[in-house]
């Protein structure tokens, strides 16, 4: 049979009453997830599997797979969409992959733009969805094998690349934005040594033996830096600011969209493809290369739509694209994808390459669903575009209170201890002073997000070559990713020298 007739065959299933309920309830439980930080794609997945087994206690062991694979699908793409909600509105990150649309959806909110941001994102969301899935279907098997070529020294050499195109994030300093970048390596390394279990940086604290919780951090820097800005600086919003106006984006807003949409949800599915990347990932990429392609790079920061865009574009396209190792390879490529894994295990279901022998029913049936789910997406939340839009309007009385409310219960929620929210506040007070300095904040979160995978990584590729350092240059792949990244970082400063002005030190 051609791919077409498995698909077709997978519309019949995805159509299905109760998997349509079941697909609906996902996306729909999916945004709300999204919406409030912390909780993020992982728990609300993890969470929901128990009640995915009793919902469908009644059905046939493959139609039970299949039905709940399609729920919990809905919720891991559905969080997808709903982090952007809170990016835009209040500065605070639903989940990590959204932190990126805060430097410009934030921006776009304050300026009476927050719908057309918000519709933007859901419009990119829903683009980026279908193109990845179309991706998926065509492009499961080479892409797979692709994949299959990366070790651990193609990853290490991919994560460098990422920390030297950090340079797109600088904001008036590259040599602040190396600050920060060092300083969220710092941070990512607190914690039990994966390797040895020795404690590092935990000064006898049993709370920071894991680590820094990455949306402690986020949260901290970008949500309550910007809530002690507006107390510290008396700003005050009493319903006087500037009218959101016009919801559905303009003619030229979806003309500036149209190109960042599109490399975005390109960008994200391919980096989705590559297990351990991940949504975060991809959304700093593809604003970094926005910047880079962009006539006017002084425009980022600053409320630019193409800022929302590509991030939530990509971050989208790495959902599906996660799909492939974990379908195909049986290879999870993110934590969500792992649980995604354990949910199918549970129901006799093996991921890999016999997936789509042996359970064709549950493996187009859910891509099937993913289309439908996109578009359940899309009619969810354009009409609630101008709800989200009037937040913004809200007096600061009202709405730092709720910022706050809704920070600390997100950060409570993963971790329930009291230590994260005193660490929350602690960041909030740091992220203020970093920002009243011009030290830029989206540095020191991809250095906290890409530590652990470069250290992990490197002693990986090491051990497998009894500690030769060689390896990074021997592997075809590797070496390509490290010269390209040592570039990135010698010719802005080739250029400097040379009396040349370098787009990267522009005002972000």
């Amino acid at each position: 049979m051609s791919t077409l007739s498995f698909l077709l065959e997978g519309f019949q299933t995805a159509l299905q009453p109760h998997n349509l309920f079941f697909a609906f309830l996902g996306v729909l439980i999916g945004t709300a997830v999204g919406v409030l930080p912390g909780i993020g794609p992982m728990s609300g997945v993890a969470l929901l599997i128990p009640v995915t087994a009793s919902m469908t206690s009644g059905l046939s062991p493959e139609q039970a797979a299949a039905s709940s694979i399609i729920l919990l699908a809905g919720v891991y793409y559905g969080a997808m969409y709903g982090g952007s909600t809170t990016s835009i509105l209040l500065n605070t990150p639903g989940e990590s992959s959204s932190v990126v649309t805060t430097l410009d959806g934030y921006q776009m909110a304050r300026q009476g733009r927050a719908g057309a941001a918000l519709a933007i994102a859901a419009i990119g969301s829903f683009v980026a969805g279908i193109v990845s899935l179309i991706g998926l279907v065509l492009l499961a098997q080479p892409l797979s094998n692709v994949a299959l070529k990366f070790g651990p020294a193609e990853y290490f050499s991919l994560m460098l690349l990422g920390l030297a195109a950090v340079s797109g994030l600088a904001g008036k300093s590259m040599t602040k934005a190396w600050i920060m970048t060092v300083f969220g390596l710092l941070l990512s390394t607190i914690g039990l040594d994966n390797v040895s279990g020795v404690a590092r940086f935990t000064y006898d604290i049993s709370y920071l033996y894991g680590g820094l919780e990455f949306l402690t951090v986020a949260v901290g820097l970008f949500a309550l830096g910007e809530v002690f800005k507006s107390i510290l600086h008396h700003e005050t919003n009493d319903g006087d600011i500037a009218k959101i106006g016009r919801v559905l984006p303009t003619k030229a807003d979806l003309k500036e969209s149209a190109g960042p949409i599109a490399r975005g949800s390109l960008l994200g599915f391919f980096i989705g493809v590559l297990p351990g990347a991940g949504a975060t990932l991809a959304s700093f990429f593809s604003y970094i290369l926005e910047k880079k392609v962009s006539k006017h790079p002084e425009k980022f920061g600053q409320g630019t739509i193409a800022g929302v865009a590509a991030p939530e574009s990509a971050n989208n396209g790495a959902s599906g694209g996660a799909m492939i190792p974990l379908l195909t390879l049986g290879i999870p490529g993110s934590g969500t994808t792992a649980i995604l894994m354990g949910a199918l295990i549970m129901y006799n279901v093996q991921p890999g390459p016999l997936l789509f022998d042996e359970h064709p029913a549950v493996a187009w049936g859910l891509i099937a669903s993913m289309f439908i789910g996109n578009v359940m997406l899309l009619i969810l939340n354009m009409p609630l575009v101008k709800v989200f839009a009037k937040i913004i309007q809200t007096p600061t009385k009202y709405l730092l209170p709720l910022i706050i409310a809704i920070s600390v219960f997100g950060v409570y929620a993963v971790q329930v201890t009291t230590f994260d929210v005193f660490l929350l506040l602690a960041f909030g007070l740091l992220g203020y002073w970093l920002a009243e300095h011009d030290y830029p904040l989206a540095p020191l979160v991809l250095g906290l997000v890409l530590g652990p995978m470069i250290e992990n990584n490197m002693r990986r590729a090491l051990t497998a070559s009894n500690g030769d350092y060689l390896v990074f240059f021997e592997k075809p792949i590797s070496l390509v990713l490290l010269v390209i990244a040592f570039l990135w970082i010698a010719v802005p400063f080739v250029m400097k020298l040379r009396g040349k002005s370098v787009v990267i030190n522009e005002d972000m």
